[in-house]
């Protein structure tokens, strides 16, 4: 008799703790808005995750795959990083480039209460030599809702902000990608050749000139230049039981 009440104490606990787990399952809507008026984000990467996972860290010099994804807009590395796309890890929600004033919306994204406990979210910023956007793994809130947070702008601090036009894209190869609005310079000279902050460090924002086949800058001062924040992210949280 008293293994027989055991064995059942212990079978309906189980069961207490299954139903616990269930009810705290969520699922969580996230919209990203472009504040700017001129920087288009490469394909976004918005995943939840463990405590012990860092898509990025200030302070800190950038991983290989943080370089990738800043040189180059290449999320694969980091994706990779966290498992690669499934019910938790979003990669590229707006099909493309988010440009200025475009918001990508009903992101969805399952979170398990004990693993998933945090958010982070990452893209390039064009044009910019190594600048993103980034999220760095806020606690989801646990109560249902509607929370909203301002992103900044973030330097890898793997390249120096020549604002040079070039093509370059892979790690390591100077220059910046493209500028997607089709309203860059060219023939500019270089507004730096070194970087003393190598570190993931707030980026300090682009300079710019008004000289479409020269100066300094291949980028518009009145169009490219740009303080933080840089984007918002809106995140709604529901409670929903797992099936």
């Amino acid at each position: 008799m008293v293994k027989f009440l055991t064995k059942t104490l212990i079978v309906a606990l189980v069961g207490m703790v299954l139903t616990v787990g269930q009810a705290f399952a969520r699922t969580i809507s996230v919209t990203v808005k472009n504040l700017t008026n001129g920087l288009y984000f490469t394909p976004l990467l918005i995943t939840a995750h463990s405590a012990d996972t860092r898509l990025f860290e200030l302070g800190v010099p950038a991983s290989e795959a943080l370089q990738a994804m800043a040189e180059g807009g290449d999320i694969s590395l980091l994706s990779e990083m966290v498992g690669g796309a499934d019910q938790d890890t979003v990669e590229n929600p707006a099909g493309g480039l988010l440009g200025p004033g475009e918001i990508v919306t009903d992101i969805k994204l399952n979170t398990r209460q004990r693993r998933n406990q945090y958010l982070s979210l990452t893209a390039m910023l064009l044009p910019t030599n190594d600048g993103f956007v980034g999220l760095d793994s806020i606690p989801i809130p646990q109560s249902p809702g509607t929370y909203s947070y301002y992103l900044f702008g973030y330097d890898a601090g793997t390249e120096a902000n020549d604002e040079l036009i070039t093509g370059g894209g892979a790690p390591g190869v100077p220059g910046i990608p493209a500028a997607p609005g089709g309203d860059g310079g060219i023939n500019g000279t270089g507004v730096s050749s070194f970087d003393n902050n190598t570190t993931v460090h707030i980026h300090r924002g682009t300079i710019g000139d008004i000289d479409p086949v020269g100066g300094i800058s291949d980028l518009d001062s009145t169009i490219h230049r740009w303080l933080n924040p840089v984007a918002e992210v809106v995140i709604e949280v529901q409670r929903k039981k797992n099936n």
